[in-house]
């Protein structure tokens, strides 16, 4: 290899939210000696990472422009409502978006949930981030509405969360670049969708072991037997048993002579 020559590596980009470590996991045991790259990226910005070649490919949110990515859906998110843990919303199980009607609901900037009119009163004015939001919370200046995921990694002791039932659902992809599926984001694909390392897809798969031939029955000589059933053979031509009375007495019959 010469100097010019990159050694291959594989870039996955994933949004706040996401955890990659069982797939990481499974990359690191299958290609040992491609070394995997986590790049974390906002929401917003994982998309333009991917079209710039930033990334191989990437876990993002959805919906995704299928001009020019591919993407796999993964799983869909409940959405919850993060609240103090003193809120009056803390004491039921879960709420939906009229329950939020006369609440102060933050909007972030970052926000990952496609509202067509979001719940609550605006605050006065929109958190950079998803993080600024959690901070307000706490502070009491409002409610936040984000995929449950989002809420576990900003957890904080003195805040909780419930469900929104019918808010809308934030949707968790594989994406990379149409123009860009080499044989590596193959790979990693193929793990994604679960599949084994001897799967027909992909070029990780262990190469098949042999089966030895079968050994052959060898032939058995002799005379084979002759049937037992009632129809004629060349040894038995009247048919019947070859092994009843009559052959044990030569084959002799007749009427039974009579006593004196």
């Amino acid at each position: 290899m010469t100097g010019s020559e990159a050694s291959p590596s594989f870039r996955l980009a994933y949004v706040p939210g996401v955890t990659p470590t069982k797939w990481v996991r499974i990359w690191n045991e299958r290609l040992p000696d491609i070394p995997l790259t986590l790049l974390q990226v906002s929401a917003t910005e994982a998309l333009g990472v991917l079209r710039e070649g930033g990334a191989d490919a990437g876990f993002v949110r959805l919906p995704v422009d299928d001009t020019d990515l591919s993407a796999i859906p993964l799983y869909t998110e409940t959405t919850v409502v993060v609240i103090p843990n003193d809120h009056v919303v803390a004491a039921v199980d879960e709420v939906t978006t009229e329950d939020l009607a006369d609440e102060v609901v933050l909007h972030p900037l970052d926000d990952t949930l496609d509202w067509e009119r979001p719940p609550g009163e605006p605050a006065f004015e929109r958190p950079a981030t998803t993080a600024d939001a959690i901070e307000l919370v706490a502070a009491g200046i409002g409610l936040l509405v984000v995929p449950q995921s989002l809420a576990r990694l900003h957890h904080r002791k003195d805040l909780t969360y419930r469900p929104v039932t019918d808010a809308p659902e934030s949707r968790v992809a594989l994406s990379w670049p149409q123009d860009a599926t080499t044989d590596l984001v193959e790979d990693f694909i193929g793990i994604v969708r679960g599949r084994t390392v001897n799967s027909s897809r992909g070029r990780t798969q262990a190469p098949e072991e042999k089966q030895p031939p079968k050994a052959k029955r060898p032939a058995t000589g002799g005379t084979r037997r002759q049937p037992t059933t009632g129809k004629p053979t060349a040894r038995n031509p009247r048919g019947g048993s070859s092994g009843g009375r009559n052959a044990k007495t030569g084959g002799k019959t007749g009427k039974p002579r009579r006593r004196s």
